[in-house]
């Protein structure tokens, strides 16, 4: 069985990633301007993490940008190998990115809030490398678009992942407590957690300890 990939979110330092790294993450959440939400750094600052990550560790870059000139040129400044849509775009926008950015892993972001989100997911599949469930609201006034530390409906999630045919993240509102029954039912490719493994917004290493060792015991539990 495939080891279950793990994104640790909202990092805001050469060394968080690299702790992140050392204690088994597989990806790395680096989040660019937001209208809410915990984690934003500067372009500038993504730029001098990206090169400290070592190769085979997957970069993302978190934008609500919405249109396909804007994204490309961040992905240009940072350097990033992996851009997360946490909006919604046009599917002319997927096609730029793809014709643009060869190579750049992209990532749509489907906030989970009901059904609707199963064919939401459906629709954008075609055009994107990856999908990831997350527990946003764009329709506020003031976006959501992650970092909620709200869980969604996991059945909900589970049923995406059974009906698109590309890798699915699941994040919103995951820790050491969850992660397993998470992993046990929906059945993710990877996980993507933010502020499940800190504490007073900086990594803890208990909690992140704890948090790759649930992923791992249940692992261990799939084999049997």
């Amino acid at each position: 069985m495939q080891t279950t990939k793990v994104k640790i979110c909202c990092i805001v330092s050469a060394e968080e990633a690299l702790f992140a790294i050392k204690h088994g993450a597989s990806a790395i959440g680096l989040v660019s301007a937001m209208p809410s939400g915990p984690g934003p750094i500067s372009e500038e600052l993504i730029a001098e993490i990206v090169p400290r990550i070592p190769d085979g560790i997957a970069s993302f870059l978190l934008t609500g940008k919405q249109d396909a000139a804007a994204i490309i040129a961040q992905q240009r400044r940072t350097k990033v190998n992996t851009l997360q849509l946490v909006d919604s775009v046009s599917i002319d926008v997927y096609r730029q990115l793809k014709k643009e950015l060869p190579g750049i892993v992209i990532v749509q972001v489907v906030h989970v809030v009901g059904e609707k989100s199963i064919d939401e997911a459906k629709s954008v599949a075609r055009y994107v490398d990856e999908i990831l469930l997350d527990s946003g609201n764009p329709k506020l006034p003031v976006k959501e678009l992650g970092g909620t530390g709200r869980q969604h409906d996991w059945n909900i999630s589970r049923k995406i992942v059974e009906s698109v045919n590309v890798p699915v993240f699941l994040a919103g509102g995951l820790n050491a407590g969850n992660v397993r029954e998470a992993i046990k039912l929906v059945r993710p490719y990877g996980v993507d957690v933010c502020s499940g493994v800190r504490t007073n917004g900086k990594l803890d290493v208990v909690k992140l300890k704890r948090f790759f060792d649930a992923v791992h015991e249940q692992k261990a539990l799939s084999r049997i």
